[in-house]
């Protein structure tokens, strides 16, 4: 179990990617939260098994047809074991 602080860089506010990430992580078992920085990125901490961690960011670093990913950077954080679900800020 690894939990991951995630800043996400390109068009990634007001086209849906906090959604996008809250239904990928949840559907992949992921907890953690996502929200929007006020320099146009986005941050999330995902936390989950790293296997399962590596496949969320490789969905999410494709977007979709609104989304573009510029880059993504993370780094390893402390867990949150009361964590149970991933919600948007």
């Amino acid at each position: 179990m690894v939990r991951y602080y995630i800043i996400v860089e390109g068009r990634v506010q007001d086209v849906g990617f906090r959604y996008f990430c809250q239904m990928n992580a949840t559907n992949l078992n992921l907890t953690g939260w996502v929200r929007n920085m006020d320099n146009g990125m986005v941050e999330m901490e995902v936390q989950g098994d790293e296997k399962i961690l590596l496949k969320f960011i490789s969905i999410i670093s494709k977007g979709n047809y609104f989304i573009r990913i510029d880059s993504v950077s993370k780094k390893e954080i402390n867990l949150v074991p009361s964590e149970t679900k991933f919600k948007i800020k």
